[in-house]
């Protein structure tokens, strides 16, 4: 071994064949990994409509009434159902959330959900904890909580269990039928 010019009694260690090689890759990998991807909003499913994410008017309470919901997926579907223990049907689990992470009473029905005196933002510009509403014709029979990047939380029917879906996938894009922003 010899010692560094630059700082004199000091001896390096003789260099490992392909170490510069190794390092490069090395780098190369982690500066991927450093990236984040940049993200487009996508359309509907077949819809043409891209639904833009804007931000809640209440952004603590959005996040309480996220983390709430999300910690429900899984919970397991029961008619009439509005509580964890016992499981929940779609108002009961938004009746559930919006009672415990926001303080917020809201009424038991989706039906009388649909009629609530709330924000009614547009399709293509859903906040975090908006109501999303779906239904046929005027009549609304489906609530579930807008999360963020097209997806809601739902309890969708009898032998499933709490979840995630897309608005825009095929079922929900043709039953959409509104929604309320109740965190305003």
């Amino acid at each position: 071994m010899k010692a560094s010019a630059h700082y004199p009694g000091v001896t390096l260690p003789a260099p490992v064949p392909g170490a510069w090689a190794l390092l490069a890759v090395l780098v190369l990998a982690l500066g991927a990994c450093s990236s984040a991807p940049k993200r487009t909003p996508s359309p509907a499913s077949g819809s043409g409509l891209a639904i833009r994410d804007v931000a809640p008017a209440d952004p603590f309470r959005a996040n309480n009434v996220l983390i709430r919901a999300l910690g429900l997926v899984g919970t397991p579907y029961r008619w009439g159902g509005n509580t964890p223990e016992g499981g929940f049907d779609c108002s009961g689990l938004v009746g559930y959330v919006f009672r415990d992470a926001a303080s917020l009473q809201l009424p038991r029905t989706t039906r009388e959900i649909a009629r609530f005196d709330a924000g009614t933002p547009p399709r293509d510009r859903l906040a975090s904890g908006d109501l999303v509403l779906f239904g046929k014709g005027d009549s609304v029979f489906h609530v579930g909580i807008y999360v963020g990047e097209g997806r809601f939380v739902h309890a969708p029917s009898t032998g499933g269990t709490v979840r995630l879906d897309r608005v825009d996938g095929p079922y929900w894009r043709d039953h959409y039928a509104g929604a309320r922003r109740v965190l305003d």
